[in-house]
């Protein structure tokens, strides 16, 4: 990677630094980062003449070149200054909470529309709601493009920014265009690399944030953070790393719960994690109790599924949505919970 002195350079430098990388066979991918621009050089970045040559420039501070299959997401990348803000909370410097529905139900808009202002008075910064879901069952209820708009409205009335999940290229175009600010990369499609790279082609040049969840079937770490670097190396490094437990599920849980790879991630990515509780373990009751373990693995954040009613709720939220009430209260422990973690930060 190329680090410019100053925050980053001239159109004229880019034309050069880039004549001389092409040269060797290799190219420039800038990555915006929130204090500096940096310039991944995409290729075998080995040759020690095009390093040279490019070190010898004036305006160039130093070439990393971190021997790292994830070289944007690693934590001796530079972009480890880089800082991700949502909602007025700048992750790691305060606990940031996303809240609401699996699935948004089209015929009833106003369940909604109540779990949004619901889940801000509980104390959310982020409204989530599944506009499109992924299903097992063909046959069950697969979403409604007509969600977006009541997941939009939902937004403006509360003032919240919305995360939703897409899972193709039309759905990536319609979040996009609505201005949805968190897109969300589901399980079954966490090892998906052409949605990856077409995430991260379209998010290029924009703020929009990705949440990506954890593959299903036990996901290694290596594979983790490397899905999140065929996003960030578009040029957009606004990716948040989503713990939200694997397979084989453990006897009585949905899933396998995993918050416990918190502090794993931490030691090998700057990357932000949010821990979603709520498909960890699949049922209301052992939320809360999953929530407050991985603020003390040391997570940034918590994606928590919440409805107002969720025994009249669709896809998941019947089994494992907890109320405002519920909500409220683990937000408090957690918020706790942070401080005794992170003495000094805010909550």
């Amino acid at each position: 990677m190329i680090l410019p002195n100053g925050p980053r350079l001239n159109p004229e430098q880019v034309r050069e630094i880039t004549g001389i990388v092409e040269s060797f066979g290799c190219h420039i991918q800038p990555i915006v980062g929130a204090v500096r621009t940096i310039y991944a050089i995409v290729g075998d970045e080995r040759d020690e003449l095009m390093i040279n040559r490019l070190e010898g420039l004036s305006y160039i501070e130093r070439i990393d070149r971190i021997q790292s299959p994830f070289k944007l997401m690693d934590i001796r990348s530079d972009l480890a200054t880089h800082k991700i803000a949502i909602g007025g909370v700048t992750l790691g410097r305060k606990l940031l909470v996303i809240a609401g529905q699996c699935t948004i139900d089209p015929k009833n808009p106003d369940y909604f529309y109540e779990t949004a202002q619901a889940v801000k008075e509980a104390g959310a910064h982020v409204l989530r709601g599944g506009v499109w879901k992924p299903r097992t069952n063909p046959y069950a209820f697969q979403g409604d493009d007509k969600s977006l708009d009541i997941l939009m409205e939902a937004s403006r009335r509360t003032g919240l920014p919305v995360d939703t999940e897409v899972m193709d290229e039309d759905q990536l175009k319609l979040a996009l265009d609505a201005g949805v600010p968190m897109l969300q990369v589901g399980a079954r499609n966490a090892l998906n690399y052409s949605l990856l790279r077409q995430i991260g082609s379209a998010v290029s040049g924009r703020k929009t944030i990705v949440l990506l969840k954890r593959s299903l079937h036990m996901g290694t770490l290596h594979e983790f953070i490397s899905a999140a670097e065929y996003i960030a190396n578009f040029g957009n490094p606004n990716v948040i790393l989503c713990p939200r437990g694997t397979a084989p599920a453990l006897d009585g849980y949905r899933n396998h719960p995993d918050e416990s790879i918190v502090p794993l991630l931490k030691e090998r990515t700057w990357a932000p994690v949010v821990v979603d509780p709520s498909h960890s373990v699949g049922k209301a009751s052992y939320v809360p109790a999953c929530a407050l373990a991985a603020v003390a693995y040391g997570a940034d954040g918590l994606c928590i599924e919440a409805h107002v009613q969720p025994s009249k709720g669709i896809g998941d939220d019947p089994k494992q949505a907890i109320t405002p009430a519920v909500l409220a209260e683990t937000i408090r422990l957690a918020r706790e919970i942070w401080t005794l973690r992170r003495p000094g930060k805010a909550v």
